[in-house]
């Protein structure tokens, strides 16, 4: 039976729960043998809950939501789960197996729409760079090429999803970290606008981050985002809601869109796999009657100045993230606590006054302005590469002892074409149209304006019918027992 559920998302096998033909129980112990027989060779879930999600599913109390009993995973980053260890990835927190006391409000969300929680999924320390290969619990494989990487920084959440793990896992992104594991995963990501999913209590709305899953379908994506995307008391920002639900976008025909094409990078290097995935997809969409062109806004050719600005608000972030890992260890954060490269980076954001975040916030704030007003104008949507790279051997975007910002500035080209979006707010979603010359999966990304994730799940929804991904498995498939 777990062979057969495996093949299902979280939509279809939702749908089979319903139906009785098979329990919330049988679901979760499917999910508990899969993870037995790749997990070794992945290293994608940190943390497992065999028993409690078998508690849960057994239980008269599983809410009656639209994924009534099927296995989620999260992700160990800032969604908490009471009871549960939660480690940030951070040497210092696994080393005192932390456990936090609560729910975040996005994991309060999965559990009303009826998903059971199996366990968590590795990241990368704080999640800040591009491949998931902390020191705390080592490298995360691609389960299409297992001397690779899966992308950063929900690489866990990724290869659990493309591994047949679980249908769908929660992930996040502060510069792409929902985008570039699902591209170099094979895999559906969306990053929905700023405010649209809660990022309380332990963040906020206005950051750079927001949450949501890793899936395969177009269909999970949205049905997830309707059982998810609802505000809770005290969020900062709360995104308007759509007219109708995400679901029903799936399918419903599309106008006649403009759509710009920027096909390469405008710093660096374009693997030509990446490009070549961005050409075809813009014809693809000709052909599906929408009018492409090559125009990208021009605020994203201010490249040094945007960089700048996100650095500034990426290491002010880091530093304040030791000072609340602190707060959680009763003490405060040592370098023996973090990698070389969190520390580096958090030490870099001390150096900045207030006046400079202040300074960064507003430049990030004028180019936000700036940018939408390429969708205002003129176009609907904006079609790019999802990453400039295919996924990358593993230890190629790690910190070095020596080079602490190795990482980091290793991932700007996983992150060139998604980061400017997390700055802006505006939903951006990665599609695993491609495979490159060497049989690693390439994702596109499509932008739209702020608030309109209902035009990037429509037209997804073409392409995914245009040129079908769901069916695509890693070889960790085959080679199951």
């Amino acid at each position: 039976m777990s062979d057969d559920l495996i093949d299902l998302d979280a939509t279809g096998l939702a749908e089979v729960i319903a139906s009785g033909e098979v329990s919330p129980l049988e679901a979760v112990e499917a999910t508990i043998e899969r993870i037995d027989q790749v997990d070794d060779q992945l290293n994608a879930v940190i943390h497992r809950m065999d028993d409690k999600a078998r508690a849960e599913a057994s239980s008269v109390d599983l809410p009656d939501g639209p994924f009534r009993g099927v296995p989620m995973l999260l992700k160990d980053l800032w969604p908490s789960s009471a009871g549960d260890p939660f480690h940030l990835g951070v040497k210092g927190l696994a080393g005192a197996d932390y456990h936090h006391s609560s729910d975040s409000n996005i994991t309060t969300a999965y559990r009303r729409a009826g998903f059971v929680i199996a366990g968590r999924t590795n990241t990368p320390e704080l999640g800040l760079v591009a491949t998931t290969e902390p020191e705390a619990y080592g490298p995360t494989r691609n389960p299409w090429n297992t001397d690779h990487g899966p992308g950063g920084s929900s690489g866990g959440a990724a290869a659990a999803v493309a591994s047949g793990m679980v249908p769908a896992a929660n992930a996040s992104d502060g510069g792409g970290s929902i985008r570039i594991p699902a591209a170099l995963c094979g895999l559906v990501g969306l990053k929905p606008s700023r405010g649209r999913i809660s990022m309380g209590p332990l963040q906020e709305e206005w950051g750079l981050s927001v949450q949501h899953v890793v899936c395969h379908t177009v269909r999970d994506c949205a049905g997830i985002l309707d059982a998810t995307a609802y505000p809770f008391p005290g969020d900062g920002v709360v995104a308007p809601r759509p007219g109708r639900p995400y679901v029903d976008e799936v399918g419903a025909p599309a106008d006649e869109l403009r759509i710009g094409l920027l096909d390469h990078a405008l710093t660096g290097d374009t693997h030509a796999d990446c490009t070549r995935a961005a050409r075809e997809v813009g014809e693809t969409l000709a052909a599906l009657g929408h009018h492409v062109e090559i125009s990208h806004p021009e605020a994203m050719d201010r490249t040094e100045e945007l960089t700048g600005s996100f650095i500034a608000l990426w290491a002010a972030g880091a530093r304040t993230s030791l000072n609340t890992i602190g707060a959680m260890l009763g003490r405060e954060v040592t370098a023996d606590d973090v990698e070389a490269g969190t520390w580096t980076l958090a030490e870099m954001g001390a150096s900045f006054s207030g006046v400079d975040v202040m300074g960064a916030q507003a430049q990030a704030g004028q180019f936000r302005r700036v940018m939408a007003e390429w969708w205002a104008d003129r176009y609907d949507l904006l079609l790019t590469p999802a990453t400039a790279m295919p996924a990358p051997p593993l230890g190629q975007l790690t910190p070095t002892a020596d080079d602490p910002m190795r990482g980091l500035y290793a991932s700007i080209p996983y992150a060139t074409f998604t980061s400017p979006f997390n700055t802006t707010g505006q939903p951006a979603i990665s599609l695993p149209t491609h495979q490159s010359s060497d049989g690693l999966p390439v994702g596109v990304q499509l932008a739209a304006a702020y608030g309109r994730e209902d035009l990037l799940l429509r037209v997804a929804a073409q392409l995914e019918q245009a040129l079908p991904w769901a069916d695509r498995r890693p070889p960790v498939f085959a080679s199951a027992p």
